[in-house]
C-alpha cells in the first residue's frame, strides 16, 4: 500500500503580514528564508542522536496542549542547542510561555509567535529515563 513517508512541508496561512512572520522565525529562530520567502530545512543538517525524526499526532479536541493559542495546530521544530535560543529569544523580548522541560525523549520549550500560534521548539535526545529532569 502506498503511504505517507515523512512532512514535506508546513505550510502557515498568516493573520497578518506575511513577510513579518517569516521575518520573525528568521530573526528569533533562525530559519534561513530563501529568496521565494520560505525555507528549506534539511535533515542532514540536524546532528541529533536520533539523525532526525518526525512526529505526527492528531490531539483531542479539549485538549490545552496549543493553550494560550487558539489554533488548530502546534508547530514542534527541531533545535539544536535549546539553552541558546531560549537566551536569544529571552534576548529579543520573546516570551517563554512554558519551559525548559526535561523528558525522556529530550527537552521542550514553548513560545508564541506574531500570529498567536504556539510553537513547540524540542531538542531531541534517545529516548533514556535519565534525560528527564
Amino acid at each position: 500500500m502506498a503511504r505517507v513517508t515523512g512532512i514535506g512541508g508546513v505550510f502557515i496561512k498568516s493573520t497578518g503580514d506575511h513577510k513579518r512572520l517569516a521575518a520573525w522565525y528568521a530573526q528569533n529562530l533562525g530559519l534561513v528564508l530563501e529568496e521565494w520567502g520560505g525555507a528549506i530545512l534539511k535533515w542532514p543538517d540536524d546532528r541529533a542522536e536520533d539523525r532526525g525524526l518526525t512526529v505526527w499526532h492528531a490531539a483531542e479536541k479539549d485538549t490545552e496542549w496549543f493553550s494560550p493559542s487558539r489554533s488548530s495546530f502546534m508547530i514542534n521544530y527541531r533545535v539544536d542547542d535549546l539553552a541558546a535560543l531560549i537566551a536569544h529569544l529571552k534576548e529579543n523580548d520573546v516570551e517563554i510561555v512554558k519551559g525548559p522541560e526535561h523528558h525522556e525523549n529530550g527537552s521542550f520549550a514553548w513560545v508564541i509567535d506574531p500570529d498567536g500560534n504556539k510553537v513547540e521548539l524540542w531538542e531531541p535526545k534517545l529516548w533514556d529515563d535519565k534525560n528527564k529532569r
